[in-house]
């Protein structure tokens, strides 16, 4: 059990640390015996009825302390920003004076000024935030004892810095996760605490509680704002615009304590050197609270500060000063390590020594901190200027819908920018008003708008610990073109409407382009409204509005003249529908075209309603599993049924259209299902299927073509007379930790419509290939004769997968299989190949 770990101090007041080593954390100039209570304010431990990490919280827990914080002490508020996608509601506690309390209204207009770049005069903004992976608990926990400590203590130290700071403290940014591993640890906790890494307190069920609800790694959402736990965090984050920023997690169990600076060569370019150099002072701060209590520690190694996508790195893009600590992870109570035995109540300690010294170190840098922020903003080019501007256009044509999603991601990072109000056209490229918008180079947040739009593909240590490439004009298939001069006057705040339609009494039927990003989720509303929908397989060009407009292969028609529905039934849907989705549809009074198939031609395919089965559960990728199920359920609104790999030997699959398979080894099915599921298709289903999926469709023999994997490629790199040494810069080269790269499209393939132009990019992250197939017809995509985009990829990579396919349609019986050698929804942030997945689900089934 526990170790005894409540102190208790004079008769009316209390100051408590849970644990021995937390008390030397908190020791330094100042001795514990001389700390005295600003107030009376319960502990954590009175609180919960037993000492702090006894039992793993629940988030609930650490809410309801945080408000009762609030209401005892005059130091504490509490920001809300707003709810995770399980309506639980994320709060993080506003810790400074009284005086400052009192005037943090003041405080928060200052703060609304710092993107202007003048010298700062209001208080220092240190946030430290908690537990973003669910399953990382000990910085949670950590938190509620900081943030006791400084509600509660008369330091000379603490009562400084709340004079001179307001400290921000988020406990949980993983609501939804955290409390998925806290259930799931507690509850296979016996009387005796066991270390035996193989006992069932220590290994989660599938998917674990390092995610959220839709399985995504919140760590990674800073920059894309998928889920509303990211928006809320990084709202917060431009209202405060912290000087520092505290991001806490653990890593495995067998390593010690870390802390940054990183890999000094994995830097990205863009983060200021003096960013740095205020890491290396601070970890001194680090280095010194840590060897109190005899914890060791390393830096400089393993973690680096590249993606811009982590609670780390967003602040050193954003003019903060970002720091990553790393706890080695008990998950649970006691664990074995090769270090010894560790214990949850070691490792909140090691969090908070650090919290502490974090604070400590940004009270003894306040005027550099400041001053670096100031800095930040005040560097060249940073200042919105007047009449000509220059900057990037952006388009995507026929799909407004992508734009205004770019437009709020744009806005939710305090980036401006600026809408058309008339068409512009640059070399070749039209940009129409609809489609497009302008972001101005010269503004305050230049460097994020450069990161965001990073295109390098050269780097001087290839080693990444997580993707290399996140340009969003792939991620979004924009067409942009960069460093242009546009006018003022044809610049607008203003969003223009996205909506058209006016269908007159003598409308015969509505036409959508596919294109449209809002085509998808319309086609899916519509159908369960029991709405007659067909698809055109091939391109017509027809009369609308006394204008002849080109329809691609893909586009949908809705007539008006079905049997059981009347016309005003369907235009009344189509209006209610367009409220969610709004996009351009047209309304056409004959079914004759001006070229190409009418709208009566039997190539004109009627779309069946879909029922998904999406299989999850151990074996299964978790993150692939997740980003299918958010874009079916939150971007489709479809009804997606998900189903464990243990149930689907005893699952009959006849009600189901498609069977999704995300990556994984799916090496618990055996061949009696691969049987199960060959049958499924030769019945008339679609399997779909993606990396990691491949490899055991393969070994089931139901696919026609074979796949280059691992192994293969391993072959390719030359290891002769390489040292010992050299071992990690070949993984480094081996590795493919996310690089964009470029697929060229059969533009008249199924899987191809709606999709722009005759490419494609994708993000790749796994070494898997398809080989070449004489089979006609199969191919809908293949990787470009020159590949990489943007990122790293290593050039026996790049020189093998070279016109190699990579998006097959195989027919199986009556049914067919969709191969996928890549995971097109990364992230849910590469809305360019979401439409893929759609043609699957919509437009494959049709097809002979």
């Amino acid at each position: 059990m526990l170790r005894s770990s409540l102190f208790t101090l004079a008769a009316c007041w209390i100051f408590f640390l849970q644990f021995p080593a937390v008390v030397a954390a908190a020791q330094s100039s100042d001795s514990l015996s001389t700390v005295k209570s600003a107030a009376r304010q319960t502990s954590v431990a009175e609180f919960l009825g037993y000492p702090l990490g006894q039992w793993h919280l629940r988030h609930d827990q650490i809410n309801f302390y945080l408000n009762q914080l609030a209401r005892e002490s005059a130091r504490v508020s509490i920001e809300r920003t707003g709810q995770s996608h399980e309506a639980r509601q994320q709060l993080t506690a506003v810790i400074t004076s009284a005086e400052n309390q009192a005037r943090l209204e003041d405080i928060l207009k200052q703060r609304e000024k710092v993107k202007l770049g003048d010298k700062q005069q209001g208080p220092l903004v240190i946030w430290l935030a908690y537990s973003i992976h669910g399953d990382e608990a000990s910085g949670a926990h950590a938190a509620l004892s900081l943030s006791h400590l400084l509600a509660s203590s008369n330091e000379k130290w603490i009562t400084r810095l709340l004079d001179e700071a307001v400290i921000l403290v988020t406990p949980s940014q993983n609501p939804d996760g955290f409390d998925r591993f806290s259930n799931w640890t507690n509850n296979y906790r016996g009387q005796v605490d066991v270390s035996d890494n193989n006992h069932r307190e220590h290994r989660q069920n599938w998917p674990g509680g390092r995610s959220n609800h839709y399985f995504a790694d919140l760590n990674r959402d800073w920059l894309f704002l998928r889920h509303p736990e990211s928006q809320g965090r990084v709202a917060l984050f431009h209202k405060w615009q912290p000087h520092y920023v505290g991001d806490f997690h653990e890593m495995g169990r067998d390593r010690s304590y870390f802390f940054q600076p990183g890999v000094p060569t994995r830097t990205h370019p863009l983060t200021p050197k003096e960013n740095q150099a205020l890491t290396a002072k601070l970890a001194k701060f680090h280095q010194r609270a840590l060897d109190e209590i005899k914890q060791s520690y390393f830096s400089r190694q393993m973690f680096d500060d590249f993606y811009y996508g982590k609670g780390s790195t967003y602040p050193d893009i954003n003019g903060s000063v970002g720091v990553l600590f790393e706890q080695a992870s008990v998950r649970g109570q006691v664990q074995a390590t090769d270090n010894g035995e560790m214990r949850f109540e070691d490792a909140i300690s090691n969090q908070l020594a650090t919290s502490i010294s974090s604070l400590k170190g940004s009270l003894k840098l306040k005027d550099e901190l400041l001053e670096y922020q100031s800095k930040f903003y005040r560097e060249r080019g940073k200042k919105l200027q007047r009449g000509r501007q220059q900057g990037f256009i952006i388009g995507a044509p026929s799909n407004g819908n992508r734009i205004a999603e770019l437009s709020k991601l744009l806005a939710q990072h305090h980036i401006d920018f600026y809408y058309l109000t008339k068409p512009v056209t640059q070399g070749k490229i039209d940009f129409a008003v609809q489609s497009s918008l302008f972001i101005p180079v010269n503004q305050p947040q230049k460097s994020l708008l450069l990161a965001m739009f990073d295109n390098r593909t050269e780097f001087d240590d290839p080693t990444f610990y997580d993707v290399s490439g996140w340009n969003l004009e792939h991620a979004f298939h924009l067409e942009l073109i960069r460093n242009i001069k546009l006018d003022i006057d044809v610049l607008s705040k203003e969003q223009p409407d996205l909506t058209t339609f006016t269908p007159t009494e003598h409308t015969v039927a509505l036409l959508i382009d596919w294109r449209q990003d809002n085509a998808a989720p319309m086609l899916e509303q519509l159908l369960q409204t029991g709405i007659h929908v067909k698809f055109a397989e091939k391109a017509f060009t027809i009369r609308v509005d006394g204008t002849d407009i080109d329809y691609p292969p893909g586009s949908l028609q809705v007539p008006l003249k079905q049997s059981a529905i009347t016309p005003q039934e369907i235009l009344s849907s189509v209006t209610e529908a367009l409220t969610r989705y709004p996009l351009n549809i047209a309304s056409v009074n004959t079914s004759a075209v001006r070229s190409g198939i009418d709208l009566g031609s039997p190539d004109f395919h009627p779309v069946k309603p879909i029922k998904t089965l999406l299989v999850t559960g151990q074996g299964t990728n978790a993150s692939e599993a997740g980003e299918l199920w958010y874009y079916l359920d939150t971007k489709l609104a479809a009804p997606v049924t998900l189903v464990d790999v243990n149930r689907l030997a005893r699952l009959s699959l006849d009600e189901y259209s498609h069977v999704i398979l995300p990556g994984g080894d799916y090496s618990t099915l055996d061949e009696k299902f691969a049987r199960k599921l060959g049958q499924f298709a030769s019945q008339g289903g679609i399997i779909v299927a993606q990396k990691g999926a491949l490899s055991w469709l393969n070994k089931g023999h139901l696919l026609k073509t074979d796949l280059k994997e691992a192994r293969f490629y391993k072959q390719l790199f030359d290891s002769t007379n390489l040292s010992f040494a050299d071992r990690e810069k070949l993984d480094a080269r081996q590795s493919i930790g996310g690089a964009t790269l470029e697929l060229t499209l059969d533009p008249s393939h199924p899987l191809s419509f709606g999709v722009r132009g005759n490419s494609l990019p994708i993000l790749k992250n796994k070494a898997l290939g398809l080989t070449q197939t004489s089979t006609p017809f199969v191919v809908a995509a293949k990787y470009a004769e020159e590949p990489l985009l943007n990122g790293y990829l290593a050039r026996e990579y790049q020189r093998s997968l070279s016109n190699g396919p990579a998006i097959l349609l195989e027919s199986r019986g009556k049914g067919a299989v969709v191969l996928l050698a890549d995971n097109l929804m990364f992230r849910n942030i590469w809305l360019g190949s979401e439409k893929v997945y759609a043609n699957a689900l919509y437009f494959v089934p049709a097809l002979d």
